[in-house]
């Protein structure tokens, strides 16, 4: 331990002193390298976070977002794809078997994605019998902005410096003309079911709801609650 401390104390005094002869080189390497042994690196990946289950003896660490879901919150923070909607909906299953008298809390701040796989979480959200809560905290984007807007009503909320943009679905379709013809016909079918549950969630005419829909409409926090996207702006609580 002692020659440990020595060689840091050297290396410090060769590093002020700039020391940088051939002769010290040895010296100052050998500080640096018992100095970086005493450095403890915080871990890449997700956090984790220590826990104690009811009863146990004792506690352990998860990662935080099976912390989280203990606490029947979700987070939504990621591209919208199959396999994330399969685990958010495996979640949202288990935690209304568990208790259907406590709300879920689903956080989002996500740029959107998969259509279908969107649409396989919003009908998730009605099936299950307990309430899910909407939070904004970031950036609600295409179908993320749609579950924004699908969760209990009078309790979907956003951060005040929050985001939301709404668009129609996007395609690409290529090949030949009569596979064209079928996902433009398949397109226009989904946007005419996403126009009319937006309108049914926001309370605006579906008319408006299409013309908006034409192009990326972005919302503030606040906009958003005119529009009916959300029910209310989270203020900042007031410090003492």
């Amino acid at each position: 331990m002692a020659s440990a401390r020595s060689a840091m104390t050297l290396a410090l005094f060769w590093g002020m002193a700039g020391a940088f002869s051939p002769a010290s080189q040895p010296a100052l390497r050998r500080g640096r390298a018992a100095a970086a042994a005493h450095v403890r690196m915080m871990p890449i990946g997700v956090p984790k976070v220590a826990y104690k289950a009811p009863g146990a003896v004792n506690g352990d660490w998860v990662d935080i977002y099976n912390r989280l879901y203990r606490e029947r919150i979700l987070f939504l923070g990621q591209q919208i794809d199959a396999e994330l909607a399969n685990q958010v909906i495996g979640v949202m299953l288990y935690l209304d078997s568990e208790d259907r008298s406590k709300p879920q809390y689903l956080y989002i701040n996500s740029p959107g994605g998969s259509v279908s796989a969107g649409m396989a979480m919003f009908d998730t959200m009605n099936h299950v019998k307990s309430e899910v809560i909407t939070i904004n905290v970031g950036l609600a984007a295409s179908m993320a902005s749609f579950l924004l807007a699908a969760g209990a009503r009078g309790k979907r909320m956003a951060l005040p410096h929050s985001r939301i943009m709404i668009h129609q679905p996007l395609g690409g379709a290529r090949g030949q003309a009569e596979d064209i013809k079928v996902e433009a016909m398949h397109i226009m079918n989904v946007r005419d079911r996403i126009s009319t549950q937006y309108a049914r969630l926001t309370g605006q005419p579906k008319e408006k709801v299409m013309k908006d829909l034409d192009r990326d409409n972005f919302f503030s926090a606040y906009e958003a609650t005119e529009y009916g996207l959300i029910d209310r702006v989270i203020e900042p609580s007031k410090k003492a």
